[in-house]
């Protein structure tokens, strides 16, 4: 039995990496990203499953910007599997406009988002998804200071409430090579190429299809 079920609705949660563009006047627009990726695949190989995902990541967002909106983007929305991938704006506005997220407020955020989730449906299903950076510079190496405990957290949560879990910082660093470096997987260090998007849609499915 797979983790994904029939007529599963999958909501997708984050930043612009969930995001990517997706037209929020338009309920069904899903966005040109892994989210998308997603839904072709699962629309085109098992349409059996007659799943529904829905798009909610909004660009910029920290983990405090979505604990501001999680009951209205979130909790209100009835669903069977929340998949949530935040962290890495926490980390960025550190460096850009000084905005600092503390491990103990990141993890707070994060906390709820779980709790709060699985209070309103004990049965829901989550997959978190660690943020990621591939360094296109030596200031954004500096980043991982403040980024790593971050991805700690997920982690550590991912267990603690025993949601699928899929490490991308990890998977990103397997994937470098002499030809396929940080310039090919990522815009920025932060945003993916389509070919970025293509190998986040491939480690989801592979997970939720096991």
């Amino acid at each position: 039995m797979t983790f994904l079920k029939e007529n599963d609705v999958i909501l997708f949660q984050g930043d612009s990496i969930t995001d990517c563009g997706r037209n929020k006047l338009k309920r069904t627009d899903l966005g040109d990203g892994y989210v998308n990726l997603i839904h072709h695949y699962l629309e085109t190989h098992y349409s059996d499953l007659h799943t529904t995902c829905m798009n909610k990541g909004i660009y910029g967002n920290r983990t405090i910007d979505l604990k501001l909106r999680w009951r209205l983007d979130c909790l209100r929305i009835e669903k069977n599997v929340l998949s949530l991938l935040a962290g890495i704006n926490d980390t960025w506005r550190r460096y850009d406009f000084s905005l600092v997220t503390s491990p103990e407020r990141f993890e707070e955020n994060y906390r709820y988002f779980l709790e709060s989730s699985l209070e309103r449906n004990p049965n829901l299903r989550i997959i978190l998804l660690s943020p990621f950076l591939l360094p296109h510079n030596e200031d954004q190496l500096r980043w991982f200071e403040d980024l790593n405990p971050k991805i700690a957290i997920v982690k550590k949560l991912a267990q603690e409430f025993n949601t699928l879990y899929i490490p991308l910082q990890e998977i990103f660093n397997e994937a470098l090579t002499p030809d396929q470096d940080v310039f090919y997987w990522t815009i920025d260090g932060v945003h993916p190429t389509p070919k970025g998007h293509m190998l986040i849609a491939k480690e989801w499915l592979k997970r939720s299809l096991t």
